[in-house]
């Protein structure tokens, strides 16, 4: 059973919708026992790093994820549901993130590209772990994107693609049994689709 984890921001149910098609025993909960029983946890996250982890600290989930996470169990996370996941943000200064992974989320620089990134961006994939989360994808495979920020990494080993807009950016990381995505699977179509059966099959 797949917990995706509902604390009140993210687009959850096109989530869900995604692994039932994919014929996965996926389902939405705020409930943290439900979270200690997960085969795999999903950390969806839409809107703004300050907003996310306020929501997130008052959802009872934190520490359930945290322990889950120790103990080995595959967890991906999407756009904010990824940034959290890191120390801080300059989007929300003086707030902590979750500090699983060790970094911060920094602005998208100006160059005279239109903020937020919106849309299709292909994908450089470096990824140098054997979870697999790109299995099956070749070349420069497009996802869709909708963010301001983007992770930087203390350690950029942890990162398994990149993608371009201005300057590069990452776009997804994996560190032990956690990976990460700043796009959308859920909006990826079939690339995206292959993304969350491979984290099925993890």
């Amino acid at each position: 059973m797949i917990a995706i984890l509902d604390y009140g921001v993210g687009n959850l149910f096109s989530v869900e919708k995604a692994f039932h098609s994919l014929g996965a025993d996926a389902v939405v909960t705020s409930d943290p026992s439900v979270v200690m029983k997960a085969d795999k946890l999903v950390l969806p996250g839409v809107g703004a790093f300050g907003d996310c982890m306020k929501n997130f600290e008052a959802s009872g989930l934190k520490e359930a994820l945290k322990e889950r996470i120790e103990a080995g169990t595959p967890m991906l996370g999407i756009c904010v549901g990824l940034q959290i996941l890191f120390e801080s943000s300059e989007e929300s200064p003086g707030v902590p993130g979750l500090g699983i992974l060790k970094g911060k989320v920094c602005k998208i620089r100006d160059t005279g590209l239109k903020i937020p990134h919106m849309g299709w961006n292909s994908l450089s994939i470096v990824d140098n772990h054997d979870n697999g989360l790109f299995k099956g994808l070749s070349g420069q495979p497009y996802v869709y994107f909708v963010h301001s920020f983007h992770a930087v990494p203390d350690k950029s080993d942890i990162i398994t693609s990149v993608t371009e807009y201005g300057e590069k950016l990452t776009a997804s990381v994996a560190y032990k049994n956690i990976m990460a995505a700043q796009f959308h699977p859920e909006k990826s179509g079939d690339v995206g689709l292959q993304i969350l059966k491979n984290f099925l099959d993890y």
